[in-house]
């Protein structure tokens, strides 16, 4: 797969349940903190583009948990980008560092609503198109 954005983490204690694992939906925050980080490297500020009548937001999201991360972990969260219409799939796949296991394989479709208005996103279109994998 040919990755495009990486961002590193490390499991916080909090993050776990009883059983020493990180709690499922705290994966959850980790993809959606790799993609804010990946549209921050952009230049893009979600604070902005609401500002300017654009939200976009999770229309689906699939994960696949293949190994369960501890307290203290290193991780790697990987992504790349496919445009589905007026959707925007990203491929979200994070990996243990000590041993590059798989520890989760995601997919994320998202969508902007503009000004009230499912539809298109030009600049998205401009600003993801060297990214779009084929």
């Amino acid at each position: 797969m040919k990755y495009i954005f990486e961002l590193q983490m490390k499991v916080r204690d909090y993050e776990c349940d009883l059983q020493g694992i990180v709690n499922n939906a705290n994966y959850q925050h980790y993809i959606e903190h790799t993609r804010h980080e990946f549209l921050s490297s952009l230049g893009v500020s979600f604070a902005r583009l609401h500002d300017e009548g654009i939200d976009p937001v999770v229309a689906r999201l699939n994960m696949a948990f293949k190994t369960p991360l501890k307290s203290g972990d290193e991780f790697v969260s990987k992504l790349y980008i496919k445009k589905e219409g007026i959707k925007y799939v990203f491929y979200q796949d994070i990996f243990r560092l000590s041993d590059m296991k798989p520890v989760i394989k995601a997919t994320v479709e998202t969508v902007c609503v503009i000004n009230g208005r499912l539809g298109d996103n030009e600049v998205f279109n401009t600003i993801f198109s060297p990214y779009f994998s084929e």
